[in-house]
């Protein structure tokens, strides 16, 4: 629903808010947990605005909002999200139009000069897992990347049978789910080469990134409730960005005939700020399948997702070596893409994911799976780039190559939405860099 919130002409008398490619304008206010750079405070709940963060906490004591916006806002100024996401949409939304309206540029006088002094500038804010991740699923819903990648496994039959019937998934470790910026060492494991007749256990060889979009959902549920499909956008708080870091050499070893474990569970990195599923609106776009593929179950399908159920957010991944680095030189893109290529939407994910009574908890994170698009350069991981390894990857700011990641790297995942007649906004960046395993 498109409401006075999404108005692309509105302003904030934060500057910063209009500033040209500013992620954060008025039409977003995403929310985030932060502390003060280098202190031991308390953490506490966040909205960005422009270049500042709203300090939720002062901004409940300072009493001015509206009782409804009020309950809320001192439930979202915790120290992490979770029962504010619990508190389901009518708080929701009721704190947005609230934060919209009191960071209008027309808000009145005093309110100003309230919201003013609960304004950190992010520059001196240390971002924070938004939540407790108490469960973390991840699907793979991507078919491009499901061929590139299955064309390094199974060159003869890339997707399984079941990719175009259900949302594929596995259960993924919350414990390694790790805001942007912090950085992991390389995992060590077992691997077996081409031809060998036996795995060799060292460090990883062939390390990874996958481009990937993740969101968070609301109120729980209990064991045995399922969330319909028409009923998923009332579940669904918001999106990050997400890099399910990968060591493909033990992943592949180990996934016969169980799913990903070593070689997923070491790192998963994911953007500080989640952007709510009601600014990302006027961004929605139809969920459409080729003619010749199967529809989806019934289960899996409901007239307003297939008018409007995929969101068209642009995606790209920047690789910066250590070298880069070291020249002050920001990197080189590597692909780009947007998450409107989906084979699955994130309510046909979540209405899987429950279909079976599984319960939710608030602040659950779901990883979508790789992001990629139609063609080459659109890939979500190096393994699709690189074609297993195969075909060297340029990085031309430096005149080196990559196949697989090296110790050194940092990989950059961005993501934003821009169209005529709507406000660009944007979701921050997902950061980390390799460091050397560990003896």
């Amino acid at each position: 629903m498109l409401d006075f919130t999404h108005d692309p002409q509105a302003t904030s008398w934060v500057a910063s808010a209009q500033a040209d490619g500013c992620d954060f304008p008025l039409q977003n206010l995403p929310f985030g947990v932060f502390a003060a750079r280098g202190s031991h405070e308390t953490p506490r709940g966040g909205v960005a605005i422009g270049d500042q963060v709203l300090d939720l906490a002062r901004l409940a004591a300072a009493q001015v909002l509206e009782p409804e916006a009020q309950v809320a806002c001192a439930v979202a100024a915790g120290e992490t999200l979770n029962a504010y996401m619990g508190l389901g949409q009518p708080a929701w939304r009721a704190l947005r139009r609230a934060l919209f309206r009191a960071l209008h540029a027309d808000a009145p006088a005093a309110t100003q000069e309230a919201l003013r002094a609960c304004l950190v500038p992010q520059a001196r804010a240390e971002m924070k897992l938004p939540v407790e991740v108490r469960n973390y699923t991840d699907f793979y819903t991507s078919l491009h990347h499901a061929l590139n990648v299955g064309r390094v496994i199974r060159p003869d039959d890339p997707l399984t049978p079941n990719f175009k019937w259900l949302p594929i998934a596995y259960h993924g470790r919350a414990s390694s789910v790790v805001p942007s910026g912090s950085n992991f060492h390389r995992p060590l494991g077992q691997a077996r080469a081409p031809g060998a007749q036996a795995p060799a256990y060292g460090p990883c060889a062939r390390l990874d990134f996958e481009l990937e979009m993740g969101f968070f959902v609301g109120p729980d549920t209990v064991l045995g409730q399922r969330v319909p499909l028409a009923d998923t956008r009332e579940r669904i708080f918001g999106m990050c960005l997400l890099n399910d870091w990968s060591a493909r050499d033990h992943q592949f070893w180990e996934m016969d005939p169980l799913g990903p474990f070593l070689g997923k569970n070491f790192c998963t990195s994911i953007s500080p700020w989640v952007v709510t599923l009601e600014a990302l609106a006027p961004y929605r776009v139809p969920f459409a399948r080729p003619a010749a593929d199967p529809p989806p179950l019934a289960y899996l399908d409901d007239p307003q997702e297939r008018a409007d159920g995929a969101l068209d957010v642009q995606l790209e991944v920047v690789l910066q070596s250590a070298s880069a680095r070291r020249r002050g030189l920001p990197g080189d893109r590597i692909a780009a893409t947007s998450f409107r290529h989906q084979y699955w939407t994130i309510g046909q994910m979540l209405a899987q994911h429950t279909v079976g009574g599984c319960n939710l908890q608030a602040g659950d994170l779901m990883g979508t799976g790789t992001v990629s698009g139609p063609t080459p350069g659109e890939a979500g991981a190096i393994v699709e780039l690189s074609r297993g390894g195969t075909v060297p990857v340029p990085l031309p700011s430096t005149g080196e190559e990559r196949r697989f990641l090296e110790d050194g790297d940092c990989v950059v995942l961005r993501g934003w939405c821009a169209r005529p007649g709507a406000a660009r906004i944007g979701f921050g960046s997902c950061r980390g860099e390799v460091l050397p395993a560990l003896p």
